[in-house]
Protein backbone atom coordinates (compact mmCIF):
# COMPACT_ATOMS: atom_id res chain seq x y z
CA UNK A 1 0.00 0.00 0.00
CA UNK A 2 3.34 2.27 -0.55
CA UNK A 3 0.87 4.02 -3.57
CA UNK A 4 -1.49 5.19 -0.63
CA UNK A 5 1.50 6.48 1.39
CA UNK A 6 2.23 9.15 -1.00
CA UNK A 7 1.13 12.29 0.41
CA UNK A 8 -0.04 14.08 -2.78
CA UNK A 9 -2.51 16.82 -1.16
CA UNK A 10 -2.32 19.94 -2.62
CA UNK A 11 -0.63 23.28 -1.21
CA UNK A 12 -3.36 25.05 0.82
CA UNK A 13 -5.78 22.08 0.76
CA UNK A 14 -8.02 22.64 4.22
CA UNK A 15 -7.72 20.87 7.11
CA UNK A 16 -10.93 19.76 8.99
CA UNK A 17 -11.60 22.49 11.88
CA UNK A 18 -11.77 20.34 14.54
CA UNK A 19 -10.11 16.59 15.25
CA UNK A 20 -7.92 14.80 12.89
CA UNK A 21 -6.82 16.19 9.29
CA UNK A 22 -8.37 13.80 6.73
CA UNK A 23 -7.15 10.90 5.90
CA UNK A 24 -4.92 10.90 2.52
CA UNK A 25 -6.63 7.10 1.07
CA UNK A 26 -8.60 4.63 1.65
CA UNK A 27 -9.27 1.33 0.91
CA UNK A 28 -12.02 -0.64 -0.65
CA UNK A 29 -11.50 -4.19 -0.09
CA UNK A 30 -14.82 -4.96 -2.09
CA UNK A 31 -14.23 -8.88 -1.72
CA UNK A 32 -12.67 -11.54 0.05
CA UNK A 33 -13.19 -13.95 -3.11
CA UNK A 34 -9.73 -14.41 -5.08
CA UNK A 35 -8.90 -17.43 -7.18
CA UNK A 36 -5.13 -17.32 -5.47
CA UNK A 37 -4.57 -18.90 -2.43
CA UNK A 38 -1.23 -16.81 -1.63
CA UNK A 39 0.04 -17.78 1.83
CA UNK A 40 0.78 -14.50 2.75
CA UNK A 41 -2.28 -12.81 2.44
CA UNK A 42 -3.00 -10.09 4.62
CA UNK A 43 -6.86 -10.74 5.30
CA UNK A 44 -8.27 -12.22 8.07
CA UNK A 45 -7.80 -16.36 8.36
CA UNK A 46 -12.44 -15.88 8.75
CA UNK A 47 -12.80 -14.38 5.57
CA UNK A 48 -16.15 -13.17 4.23
CA UNK A 49 -18.57 -14.66 2.30
CA UNK A 50 -20.17 -13.47 -1.20
CA UNK A 51 -23.26 -12.88 0.70
CA UNK A 52 -22.03 -10.59 2.95
CA UNK A 53 -20.55 -8.15 0.99
CA UNK A 54 -22.06 -4.53 1.04
CA UNK A 55 -24.44 -3.96 -2.20
CA UNK A 56 -23.44 -1.55 -5.33
CA UNK A 57 -25.43 1.39 -3.94
CA UNK A 58 -23.33 1.49 -0.46
CA UNK A 59 -20.08 1.08 -2.03
CA UNK A 60 -21.09 4.61 -3.98
CA UNK A 61 -21.99 5.97 -0.72
CA UNK A 62 -18.93 5.71 0.87
CA UNK A 63 -16.94 6.94 -1.77
CA UNK A 64 -19.24 9.99 -1.95
CA UNK A 65 -18.48 10.21 1.76
CA UNK A 66 -14.65 9.78 1.48
CA UNK A 67 -14.58 12.27 -1.19
CA UNK A 68 -16.50 14.80 1.85
CA UNK A 69 -14.04 14.04 3.81
CA UNK A 70 -11.27 15.01 2.26
CA UNK A 71 -9.73 11.51 0.89
CA UNK A 72 -7.48 11.98 -2.35
CA UNK A 73 -7.09 8.72 -3.22
CA UNK A 74 -9.12 4.97 -3.24
CA UNK A 75 -7.70 2.03 -4.13
CA UNK A 76 -9.92 -0.95 -4.97
CA UNK A 77 -8.53 -4.72 -3.37
CA UNK A 78 -9.88 -7.51 -2.04
CA UNK A 79 -9.55 -10.52 -1.78
CA UNK A 80 -9.77 -9.81 -5.76
CA UNK A 81 -12.15 -6.87 -6.06
CA UNK A 82 -12.50 -7.60 -10.12
CA UNK A 83 -15.17 -10.50 -9.09
CA UNK A 84 -17.41 -7.72 -8.37
CA UNK A 85 -19.26 -6.91 -11.15
CA UNK A 86 -19.93 -3.41 -10.37
CA UNK A 87 -16.31 -2.77 -10.30
CA UNK A 88 -16.42 -0.26 -13.74
CA UNK A 89 -19.20 0.77 -12.20
CA UNK A 90 -17.72 2.38 -9.26
CA UNK A 91 -14.23 3.25 -10.72
CA UNK A 92 -16.39 5.60 -13.17
CA UNK A 93 -18.40 7.19 -9.85
CA UNK A 94 -14.85 7.96 -7.99
CA UNK A 95 -13.30 9.11 -10.89
CA UNK A 96 -16.55 11.62 -11.91
CA UNK A 97 -15.94 12.59 -8.22
CA UNK A 98 -12.46 13.47 -8.66
CA UNK A 99 -10.94 10.60 -6.51
CA UNK A 100 -7.43 8.65 -7.62
CA UNK A 101 -8.28 5.67 -8.20
CA UNK A 102 -5.90 2.70 -8.01
CA UNK A 103 -6.70 -1.15 -8.77
CA UNK A 104 -5.43 -3.43 -6.72
CA UNK A 105 -5.52 -6.97 -8.64
CA UNK A 106 -4.21 -10.23 -8.91
CA UNK A 107 -4.36 -9.81 -12.72
CA UNK A 108 -5.56 -13.64 -13.60
CA UNK A 109 -9.66 -12.04 -14.17
CA UNK A 110 -8.87 -9.58 -15.73
CA UNK A 111 -9.24 -9.64 -20.02
CA UNK A 112 -8.58 -7.30 -22.37
CA UNK A 113 -11.79 -6.16 -23.21
CA UNK A 114 -12.34 -5.50 -19.32
CA UNK A 115 -9.50 -3.56 -18.81
CA UNK A 116 -10.33 -1.12 -21.59
CA UNK A 117 -13.55 -0.59 -20.11
CA UNK A 118 -11.93 0.07 -16.60
CA UNK A 119 -9.80 2.49 -18.48
CA UNK A 120 -12.95 4.22 -20.01
CA UNK A 121 -14.20 4.40 -16.44
CA UNK A 122 -11.46 6.62 -15.49
CA UNK A 123 -9.11 4.27 -14.06
CA UNK A 124 -6.10 5.77 -12.89
CA UNK A 125 -3.05 3.33 -12.16
CA UNK A 126 -3.19 -0.35 -11.64
CA UNK A 127 -0.88 -2.77 -8.76
CA UNK A 128 -0.26 -5.81 -10.22
CA UNK A 129 1.04 -8.50 -7.95
CA UNK A 130 3.46 -11.10 -8.89
CA UNK A 131 4.49 -14.08 -7.13
CA UNK A 132 7.40 -15.16 -8.91
CA UNK A 133 10.30 -14.24 -12.00
CA UNK A 134 9.80 -18.36 -12.57
CA UNK A 135 6.54 -19.17 -13.85
CA UNK A 136 6.22 -22.69 -12.32
CA UNK A 137 7.36 -21.44 -8.58
CA UNK A 138 5.15 -18.75 -9.56
CA UNK A 139 2.11 -20.53 -9.89
CA UNK A 140 2.51 -22.68 -6.83
CA UNK A 141 3.08 -19.60 -4.25
CA UNK A 142 -0.31 -18.54 -5.22
CA UNK A 143 -1.86 -21.57 -5.80
CA UNK A 144 -2.96 -21.10 -9.25
CA UNK A 145 -1.99 -23.03 -12.19
CA UNK A 146 -1.58 -20.53 -15.18
CA UNK A 147 -2.00 -17.10 -13.03
CA UNK A 148 1.66 -16.26 -14.22
CA UNK A 149 0.93 -15.92 -17.70
CA UNK A 150 -2.39 -14.66 -17.35
CA UNK A 151 -0.65 -12.04 -15.01
CA UNK A 152 2.22 -10.79 -18.02
CA UNK A 153 -0.57 -10.78 -20.47
CA UNK A 154 -2.47 -8.06 -18.53
CA UNK A 155 0.96 -6.22 -17.55
CA UNK A 156 1.52 -6.24 -21.74
CA UNK A 157 -2.81 -4.86 -21.80
CA UNK A 158 -1.71 -1.92 -19.58
CA UNK A 159 1.24 -0.69 -21.25
CA UNK A 160 -0.65 -0.90 -24.34
CA UNK A 161 -3.40 1.31 -23.15
CA UNK A 162 -1.22 3.63 -21.22
CA UNK A 163 -2.36 2.83 -17.98
CA UNK A 164 0.31 3.47 -15.10
CA UNK A 165 1.78 0.31 -13.77
CA UNK A 166 2.92 -0.73 -10.18
CA UNK A 167 4.56 -4.76 -9.83
CA UNK A 168 4.43 -5.97 -6.22
CA UNK A 169 6.05 -8.68 -5.69
CA UNK A 170 6.07 -10.13 -2.17
CA UNK A 171 9.37 -11.47 -1.18
CA UNK A 172 10.07 -14.69 1.07
CA UNK A 173 12.40 -17.55 1.28
CA UNK A 174 10.98 -19.52 -2.07
CA UNK A 175 11.67 -16.02 -4.04
CA UNK A 176 13.72 -13.92 -2.99
CA UNK A 177 17.17 -16.11 -4.56
CA UNK A 178 15.73 -14.26 -7.66
CA UNK A 179 15.50 -10.81 -6.99
CA UNK A 180 17.54 -9.43 -9.55
CA UNK A 181 15.29 -11.54 -12.12
CA UNK A 182 12.02 -10.24 -10.31
CA UNK A 183 13.59 -6.69 -10.87
CA UNK A 184 14.37 -7.05 -14.52
CA UNK A 185 10.76 -8.47 -15.35
CA UNK A 186 9.54 -5.97 -13.98
CA UNK A 187 11.26 -3.35 -16.04
CA UNK A 188 10.44 -5.41 -19.20
CA UNK A 189 6.81 -4.83 -18.50
CA UNK A 190 7.51 -1.36 -18.20
CA UNK A 191 6.32 -0.86 -14.51
CA UNK A 192 6.83 2.89 -13.26
CA UNK A 193 7.31 1.52 -9.52
CA UNK A 194 8.35 -1.56 -8.54
CA UNK A 195 6.73 -2.69 -4.57
CA UNK A 196 9.83 -5.40 -3.18
CA UNK A 197 7.94 -5.84 -0.12
CA UNK A 198 9.36 -8.57 2.17
CA UNK A 199 6.29 -10.54 3.55
CA UNK A 200 4.54 -8.86 6.76
CA UNK A 201 3.38 -11.51 9.28
CA UNK A 202 -0.32 -10.77 9.74
CA UNK A 203 -3.34 -12.70 8.60
CA UNK A 204 -2.23 -15.34 6.18
CA UNK A 205 1.83 -14.21 6.53
CA UNK A 206 1.53 -14.87 10.34
CA UNK A 207 -0.07 -18.23 9.88
CA UNK A 208 2.33 -19.33 7.42
CA UNK A 209 5.37 -16.92 9.06
CA UNK A 210 7.62 -20.37 9.51
CA UNK A 211 7.17 -21.37 5.77
CA UNK A 212 7.95 -17.72 4.98
CA UNK A 213 10.55 -16.29 6.95
CA UNK A 214 13.60 -15.62 4.81
CA UNK A 215 17.44 -15.77 6.50
CA UNK A 216 19.63 -12.60 7.32
CA UNK A 217 21.81 -13.37 4.56
CA UNK A 218 19.24 -13.66 2.36
CA UNK A 219 17.73 -9.86 3.27
CA UNK A 220 20.95 -8.94 3.49
CA UNK A 221 21.72 -9.47 -0.40
CA UNK A 222 18.35 -8.25 -1.08
CA UNK A 223 19.29 -5.10 0.49
CA UNK A 224 21.83 -4.91 -1.58
CA UNK A 225 20.40 -5.56 -4.34
CA UNK A 226 17.56 -3.19 -4.21
CA UNK A 227 20.44 0.10 -4.06
CA UNK A 228 22.15 -1.26 -6.81
CA UNK A 229 19.11 -1.56 -8.87
CA UNK A 230 17.85 1.82 -7.27
CA UNK A 231 20.89 3.42 -8.87
CA UNK A 232 21.12 1.85 -12.07
CA UNK A 233 17.17 2.58 -12.89
CA UNK A 234 17.27 5.96 -11.07
CA UNK A 235 14.24 7.94 -13.37
CA UNK A 236 13.08 4.61 -15.16
CA UNK A 237 11.52 3.00 -12.31
CA UNK A 238 10.54 4.09 -8.23
CA UNK A 239 11.35 1.14 -5.80
CA UNK A 240 9.29 0.88 -2.39
CA UNK A 241 11.45 -1.92 0.05
CA UNK A 242 9.63 -2.97 2.72
CA UNK A 243 12.10 -4.99 5.23
CA UNK A 244 10.44 -7.73 7.26
CA UNK A 245 9.90 -5.86 10.56
CA UNK A 246 11.81 -8.98 12.50
CA UNK A 247 15.12 -8.34 11.64
CA UNK A 248 14.90 -4.54 11.90
CA UNK A 249 15.50 -2.28 14.56
CA UNK A 250 13.29 0.58 14.38
CA UNK A 251 9.77 -0.10 13.92
CA UNK A 252 8.02 1.24 10.57
CA UNK A 253 5.42 4.05 10.30
CA UNK A 254 2.54 1.30 9.75
CA UNK A 255 0.24 2.98 7.60
CA UNK A 256 1.60 6.34 8.22
CA UNK A 257 0.69 5.64 12.00
CA UNK A 258 -2.63 4.44 13.56
CA UNK A 259 -5.51 6.46 11.97
CA UNK A 260 -3.67 9.43 10.41
CA UNK A 261 -3.47 8.85 6.69
CA UNK A 262 -5.46 5.83 5.78
CA UNK A 263 -8.31 3.67 6.31
CA UNK A 264 -9.79 0.84 5.26
CA UNK A 265 -13.52 -0.61 4.55
CA UNK A 266 -13.96 -4.42 4.86
CA UNK A 267 -16.03 -6.05 2.07
CA UNK A 268 -19.06 -6.36 5.48
CA UNK A 269 -18.00 -2.73 5.55
CA UNK A 270 -16.44 -2.34 8.68
CA UNK A 271 -13.90 0.95 8.99
CA UNK A 272 -10.54 0.05 10.19
CA UNK A 273 -7.43 2.00 10.64
CA UNK A 274 -5.56 -1.40 8.96
CA UNK A 275 -5.56 -4.21 7.44
CA UNK A 276 -4.99 -6.70 10.65
CA UNK A 277 -6.82 -4.33 13.22
CA UNK A 278 -9.57 -6.89 14.15
CA UNK A 279 -7.38 -9.10 14.99
CA UNK A 280 -7.26 -6.43 18.44
CA UNK A 281 -9.44 -7.87 21.26
CA UNK A 282 -11.57 -5.15 22.65
CA UNK A 283 -11.96 -2.43 19.68
CA UNK A 284 -15.07 -1.77 18.47
CA UNK A 285 -15.14 -1.05 14.73
CA UNK A 286 -18.12 1.31 13.35
CA UNK A 287 -19.69 0.14 10.14
CA UNK A 288 -20.36 1.94 7.22
CA UNK A 289 -24.21 0.45 7.23
CA UNK A 290 -24.82 1.95 10.77
CA UNK A 291 -22.56 5.01 10.51
CA UNK A 292 -20.93 8.16 8.63
CA UNK A 293 -17.46 7.52 7.28
CA UNK A 294 -16.85 11.36 8.54
CA UNK A 295 -17.99 10.53 12.46
CA UNK A 296 -16.19 7.18 12.13
CA UNK A 297 -12.80 8.23 11.01
CA UNK A 298 -13.43 11.64 13.71
CA UNK A 299 -15.20 9.56 16.83
CA UNK A 300 -14.87 5.94 16.27
CA UNK A 301 -13.45 4.42 19.52
CA UNK A 302 -11.24 2.12 17.21
CA UNK A 303 -9.80 4.71 15.88
CA UNK A 304 -8.90 7.08 18.78
CA UNK A 305 -7.19 4.35 20.72
CA UNK A 306 -3.58 4.32 19.32
CA UNK A 307 -4.03 7.84 17.37
CA UNK A 308 -1.63 10.36 18.03
CA UNK A 309 1.27 9.71 21.27
CA UNK A 310 -0.83 9.92 24.38
CA UNK A 311 -1.50 5.79 24.46
CA UNK A 312 2.67 5.26 24.24
CA UNK A 313 3.93 3.74 26.57
CA UNK A 314 7.64 4.13 27.49
CA UNK A 315 10.40 3.99 25.83
CA UNK A 316 8.16 5.40 23.18
CA UNK A 317 6.79 8.28 25.32
CA UNK A 318 10.05 9.98 25.60
CA UNK A 319 11.40 8.62 22.03
CA UNK A 320 12.66 11.51 19.49
CA UNK A 321 11.09 9.51 16.52
CA UNK A 322 7.67 8.99 18.25
CA UNK A 323 6.10 11.26 15.67
CA UNK A 324 7.77 9.70 12.96
CA UNK A 325 7.20 5.92 13.55
CA UNK A 326 4.21 6.74 15.78
CA UNK A 327 5.03 3.59 18.09
CA UNK A 328 4.93 0.94 14.92
CA UNK A 329 2.64 -1.86 14.33
CA UNK A 330 -0.14 -2.57 17.05
CA UNK A 331 -0.51 -6.12 15.51
CA UNK A 332 2.78 -7.10 15.63
CA UNK A 333 3.12 -5.50 19.15
CA UNK A 334 -0.11 -8.15 20.23
CA UNK A 335 0.98 -11.06 18.01
CA UNK A 336 4.12 -11.27 19.24
CA UNK A 337 3.82 -10.13 23.26
CA UNK A 338 0.13 -10.19 23.76
CA UNK A 339 -0.43 -6.54 24.42
CA UNK A 340 -1.22 -4.57 21.82
CA UNK A 341 -0.24 -1.68 23.59
CA UNK A 342 3.51 -2.75 23.89
CA UNK A 343 6.30 -1.09 22.58
CA UNK A 344 6.41 -2.78 19.17
CA UNK A 345 9.10 -5.67 19.16
CA UNK A 346 10.37 -4.27 16.05
CA UNK A 347 12.22 -1.57 17.77
CA UNK A 348 15.65 -2.26 18.97
CA UNK A 349 14.60 -0.22 22.13
CA UNK A 350 11.45 -3.14 23.12
CA UNK A 351 12.53 -5.64 25.76
CA UNK A 352 10.84 -8.11 23.59
CA UNK A 353 13.05 -7.10 20.55
CA UNK A 354 16.20 -9.93 21.21
CA UNK A 355 13.21 -12.62 21.37
CA UNK A 356 11.71 -11.17 17.65
CA UNK A 357 14.88 -11.06 15.86
CA UNK A 358 16.05 -15.30 17.50
CA UNK A 359 12.20 -16.44 16.36
CA UNK A 360 12.96 -15.12 13.05
CA UNK A 361 16.38 -16.17 12.94
CA UNK A 362 14.91 -20.12 14.38
CA UNK A 363 12.54 -20.53 11.99
CA UNK A 364 14.45 -19.38 8.69
CA UNK A 365 16.94 -21.99 9.23
CA UNK A 366 14.77 -24.82 9.86
CA UNK A 367 12.96 -26.61 6.74
CA UNK A 368 10.18 -24.63 5.28
CA UNK A 369 6.72 -26.74 6.43
CA UNK A 370 4.01 -26.86 3.47
CA UNK A 371 2.10 -23.73 2.75
CA UNK A 372 -1.64 -23.37 4.93
CA UNK A 373 -3.17 -21.92 1.49
CA UNK A 374 -5.09 -18.96 1.99
CA UNK A 375 -8.91 -21.21 1.72
CA UNK A 376 -12.26 -20.21 2.81
CA UNK A 377 -13.24 -22.89 5.47
CA UNK A 378 -16.15 -24.94 5.30
CA UNK A 379 -19.35 -23.51 6.70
Amino acid sequence: MSEAMTDARPQGAAEMPAGPAPPLAILFELSHRCPLQCPYCSNPLALERAHGELDTATWMRVLDEANELGVLQVHFSGGEPSVRKDLEELVAHAARIGLYTNLITSGVLIDRARLERLAEAGLDHLQLSIQDSDPANADRVGGYKGGHAKKMALAGWVREIGLALTINAPMHRHNLDRLEDIIELAASLGAGRLEVAHVQYYGWGLKNRAALMPTRAQLDRATGIVEAARARLKGVMVFDYVVPDYYARRPKACMGGWARQFLNVTPSGQVMPCHAAETIPGLRFDNVKDRPLSEIWAQSEAFARFRGTDWMPEPCQSCERREIDWGGCRCQALAITGDAAATDPACALSPHHEALVALAEAESHTQAPPFAYRRFTAE
